[in-house]
């Protein structure tokens, strides 16, 4: 038997959340695209989110109002002279609305290395930073991105408890999200950049799949629409939603592991109130106990004889 992870003494009984299903299109300048930003924000905090979910790559968007389309080089170095007014805008967002804004992703220098950056921004408008791990293909491609640090791997702390950021591709990875469940997240939020459906299945079935190995909850947000002008970022495809882990011993759980899902490219706000308490109860006596019944000896005997 494993002992299960330790819980914050600040994480609450129950809290809503959502996740923003963005739709992309053209903007006439940061002005154009912080001011519907803001409004649907606003449209969260009125249904009570207190966590709100946005997509990879949302800031992409901002590149739709150069007057030419950039090649990768130019369009890393226009997006990251918008870093200090993103960032901004989520701190004041998050702090007008008393809730935690998991800022999707923006592309930028950090430290002289191009990284595809989360950013969350707490009610007291405090920012957290979280870099995407595992990068595509095309993105490496396109962006020359690179990936992150072990240091991005922790759950950020906020005012519902410990939350694990897995960007996209992240989701694909089991290792990371044991390693954040271990480390006491009870949320994996999972801001996601598709262009057709087979990559939204390959990211919403690798997020179930997380739920309930892990007995968390996750988020999934997506961009919907067309971005025109902006080089490898047309055409965006996206159901988002909000996934449980599936135990019919827990009527808290969907199911079918889905709490609330948007419909498929239509621009909304999804949103679920969880119950964080029913985590522990599955955890502790569900009809299967995935954390409590690993046996993490046998792998590392097969890892010592590799």
């Amino acid at each position: 038997m494993t002992p299960l992870p330790l819980w914050s003494d600040t994480t609450p009984a129950r809290a809503t959340v959502g996740a923003l299903q963005w739709a992309q299109r053209r903007v006439s300048g940061f002005d154009d695209f912080a001011n519907e930003f803001g409004e649907w924000v606003r449209v969260a905090s009125d249904y009570g989110v207190e966590l709100l979910v946005v997509p990879e790559l949302i800031t992409c968007q901002l590149l739709s109002a150069e007057p030419q389309r950039l090649d990768a080089a130019a369009a890393l170095q226009r997006l990251s002279d918008h870093t200090p007014a993103w960032t901004a805008l989520l701190s004041a967002l998050a702090k007008r609305h008393g809730l935690t804004l998991v800022g999707g992703t923006h592309l930028t220098w950090i430290d002289g290395r191009p990284r595809n950056v989360c950013w969350v921004a707490t009610p007291d408008g405090a920012l957290q930073r979280r870099d995407k791990l595992h990068i595509t293909p095309s993105e490496a491609g396109s962006w020359a991105v690179e990936g992150g640090d072990a240091r991005d791997v922790a759950p950020v702390d906020t005012p519902l408890g410990k939350v694990g950021v897995q960007v996209c591709y992240d989701s694909e990875f089991p290792e990371l999200g044991r390693a954040q469940a271990d480390a006491g997240a009870w949320l994996f939020a999972i801001p996601y950049c598709t262009d057709l459906r087979g990559g939204h299945l390959r990211v919403r079935y690798s997020a179930q799949a997380r739920a309930v190995e892990n007995q968390v909850y996750v988020v999934t947000a997506g961009n919907v629409g067309f971005c025109p002008g902006v080089a490898n970022f047309d055409q965006q495809y996206a159901e988002s939603a909000v996934l449980t882990p599936c135990d019919d011993a827990i009527s808290s759980f969907a199911a079918d592991g889905v709490a609330k899902a948007a419909t498929p490219n239509v621009a909304q706000v999804v949103v679920a109130e969880l119950d964080i308490a029913a985590l522990k109860r599955a955890r502790e006596r569900g009809s299967v106990r995935n954390l409590i019944d690993r046996r993490p000896d046998l792998y590392a005997a097969l890892r010592g004889s590799a």
